[in-house]
């Protein structure tokens, strides 16, 4: 498992959009998680940013059970606001 910070350079992406969702998961609430997420948050971050935004954004349905529940609770602790 990549250290805390490691995962952290991962969050940095190309798109400011991934960024604001994903830097303050990061640095609030990645260390809390059960290792499996962790793992699980590490493939995520492996996937192109393209990607990444569509199922963040809801434009696609993210079809990996993991990935999905994922996203869903990084949007809920990051406090969005989320229609399904």
């Amino acid at each position: 498992m990549q250290s805390q910070a490691r995962t952290r350079w991962a969050c940095r992406r190309g798109m400011l959009e991934l960024d604001v969702i994903l830097m303050p998961f990061v640095e609030k609430h990645y260390a809390d998680l059960p290792d499996q997420e962790k793992l699980t948050f590490q493939r995520l971050l492996e996937g192109d940013d393209p990607q990444l935004f569509a199922w963040f954004m809801g434009h696609e349905k993210c079809e990996d059970a993991e990935f999905a529940a994922l996203i869903k609770k990084i949007h809920t602790l990051n406090g969005a606001i989320l229609s399904d």
